[in-house]
């Protein structure tokens, strides 16, 4: 009981802290001030970036398993609606999961066998062209605005000559043998853990879940769902805007009479799963054609559509397909582009966007920061693992 004076009761004492609007801290002075905090977070700030670095050098020491297990995952998001429609409808799930792993499967090599097929049909074709286009490039370099003197080209001719019989191109070609053996294995891998991943993705996640403290579970399962339909949506998305790319320039190059129009059409189709680079990049290597095939004129024209196509991708498909799945920016787009190719080459350059995506819809459920577009209960929020 406080003790009074006149009926009113006298002012407790009051730490520094509090006269000062703080709560007491239990630390140091040295500690407990503005600097001495600032100091504090930042060491938190370092530990957790040590980490967040130390895990991701360990992740590129074992790529053969991380990048199968990280594109099933991304697989198995897209597909997951087409094997819960077979659920659907009464299919056992094991047989929905086979006749969908079917599927994708005859799909993929139906598409391999007739561009393989295709190449052995026209290459005779390319060839004979390519001799005359050669001779109107040399004709073009020797008398267009920057004359090209044969000397200069047969340097050029000379050195590209001497570096494949050296033996840093048979180093290459050995090391180019051990890659092949890689991706064969991954991608045996690969089919495995899909299969696995749409079979028994919720036992799996439940799991994983399972090592989390109980009341982070519930938030947990939450960004698995939202995570979920952000990347089944990326990958449907991706391929419908790739399909566009893909299809216009193939016609363009079917319309000009260019050799393999149809291989190169598809290998627009898959340069468009790589965002904003990809299809230019493969875009470009059909206009190489065009212009040793045909001339310059059906170059520049093929040139055109590739930027037409480009255009149409960024101004109007992207944002219409993607734009509510995504919602990240361009440049965060590019800088994730960067680092995943930094990171794992090409197949980094596959992955970055989607986990970048991934990783800021778990942070906007962590946080509470949630988007209604990604709100669960649809059937792309099921999660396949």
């Amino acid at each position: 009981m406080p003790e009074t004076t006149g009926g009113t009761a006298a002012p407790s004492p009051v730490t520094s802290n509090e006269t000062a609007g703080r709560p007491p801290t239990g630390l140091p002075p040295i500690w407990s001030g503005p600097l001495g905090r600032a100091s504090i977070r930042s060491v938190q700030i370092l530990l957790v970036a040590a980490l967040a670095w130390a895990i991701l050098w360990g992740l590129t020491r074992v790529p053969l398993v991380i990048i199968p297990v990280t594109i099933a995952l991304i697989l198995a998001s897209a597909i997951s609606p087409l094997v819960r429609w077979l659920t659907g409808h009464a299919w056992p799930r094991v047989l929905a999961v086979l006749a969908s792993f079917v599927a994708i499967l005859a799909v993929f090599g139906g598409v391999i066998t007739g561009i393989v097929f295709l190449i052995r049909s026209q290459w005779q074709e390319l060839s004979v062209r390519a001799l005359a286009g050669v001779d109107q490039l040399h004709a073009f370099l020797n008398n267009g605005p920057i004359p090209v003197s044969d000397v200069q080209i047969n340097a050029t001719r000379d050195s590209i000559k001497t570096f494949f019989v050296s033996s840093a191109f048979g180093t290459e070609a050995l090391t180019g043998l051990r890659v092949a053996g890689e991706i064969a294995a991954g991608a045996v891998l690969l089919a495995v853990i899909l299969f696995f991943f749409l079979k028994d993705g919720e036992k799996i996640r439940d799991f994983l879940f399972g090592f989390l403290p109980a009341g982070h579970r519930a938030k947990a399962h939450l960004a698995a769902l939202r995570s979920t339909a952000v990347l089944g949506g990326y990958v449907r998305g991706t391929a419908i805007v790739a399909a566009v790319d893909g299809l216009v320039v193939g016609l363009s190059l079917l319309i000009l009479r260019v050799p393999l129009a149809l291989p190169l059409g598809v290998f627009v189709f898959i340069g468009g799963f790589i965002p904003i680079v990809g299809a230019t990049a493969a875009g470009t290597l059909a206009v190489a054609v065009a212009l040793i095939s045909n001339g310059p004129v059906a170059a520049l024209i093929v040139l055109a559509v590739v930027i037409g196509t480009n255009q149409l991708e960024h101004h109007f498909l992207q944002p219409v397909l993607m734009g509510r799945v995504l919602s990240i920016h361009g440049l965060v787009i590019l800088l994730a582009l960067a680092a995943g190719t930094t990171l794992a080459g090409i197949i980094g350059a596959l992955l970055a966007v989607p986990l970048t995506a991934v990783g800021w819809t778990v942070i906007k459920t962590w946080s509470g920061r949630d988007a209604p577009a990604l709100e669960p209960g649809g059937p792309a929020s099921e999660a396949p693992a």
